[in-house]
């Protein structure tokens, strides 16, 4: 498929969807005019559209009429009266998803074979292209449309597929993640205030600490207790703060973030 031609709809302009269209255009090789988007709130929409160079739509047929794609980016309690108001205007169309539960499965049950379908879970470290796209290897897009869209969201970030049973916990840590990891960086900023240095300083220095860890973790393959190790010297302050750190529950606190996004107070079944 040329991605010079193709012609995109958003039903929904959120932050997550802005993100997907700035980089389409700045990173992907996507005209302007080849996105359209609807969104209720009409003068943010067209706020939106002057900033990022979509074309602003009026109605949501008006968006998914002539479009190749249409990317659903609306919050998921809206799906079933936005799929309602479509009606028989999403036949033969390409249905890319990015609304948390609606997978392949929910579609099908609501709209069978008349569309199809890939649900991916993106994150907001997309708009600065370090996001992750969560693919669900159950798909009935075309194989050639799967790998357009794993070649676009590429540009933004790093793209992977899991198996339908995945997409929940997946989508939890990278999705999810993001916040989680803000908490620790507002924290330890709190902590670095606390002893003088200047708050944007220390969002700085701790924002920078967490960057440099992650890239260090992904380029030397070492594992997260390795590179641990390597900077917790006997009797040092390092090891300290680590005992500190596990005295708090801190591993066991993380864990149960991600638990909770997934499935409340719900725990994973043990597999014997």
């Amino acid at each position: 498929m040329d991605k010079t031609t193709i012609q995109i709809g958003f039903l929904g302009m959120g932050n997550m969807a802005q993100a997907i269209a700035t980089g389409l255009i700045e990173k992907a090789g996507i005209r302007g005019p080849q996105l359209k988007a609807y969104a209720p709130h009409q003068d943010k929409l067209r706020d939106n559209a002057a900033k990022i160079g979509f074309i602003p739509c009026s109605s949501v047929r008006d968006a998914v009429s002539g479009s190749d794609f249409v990317i659903i980016a609306c919050k998921p309690h809206q799906i079933e009266g936005l799929l309602d108001e479509l009606g028989d205007a999403l036949n033969g169309k390409a249905v890319l998803s990015i609304a948390l539960g609606w997978n392949l499965e929910r579609y099908r049950s609501v709209l069978e074979d008349r569309a199809r379908i890939q649900f991916v879970m993106p994150n907001t470290p997309a708009q600065v292209g370090e996001g992750v796209f969560l693919f669900e290897a159950e798909s009935t897009f075309r194989d050639e449309e799967k790998a357009l869209w794993k070649q676009l969201f590429a540009t933004m970030g790093v793209v992977e597929e899991l198996p339908a049973r995945l997409m929940g916990v997946g989508g939890a840590l990278t999705g999810c993640g993001p916040a989680f990891v803000d908490l620790m960086i507002e924290a330890y900023a709190d902590a670095a205030v606390s002893y003088g240095i200047p708050r944007d300083k220390a969002y700085q220095l701790t924002s920078q600490m967490i960057l440099g860890s992650a890239k260090l973790q992904l380029v030397s393959k070492k594992t997260p207790g390795e590179l641990k190790d390597a900077v917790c010297s006997p009797g040092g302050s390092t090891i300290r703060g680590v005992m500190a750190l596990e005295k708090n529950g801190y591993r066991a606190a993380c864990i149960s973030a991600i638990v909770a996004a997934v499935d409340g107070d719900k725990k994973p079944e043990s597999k014997k």
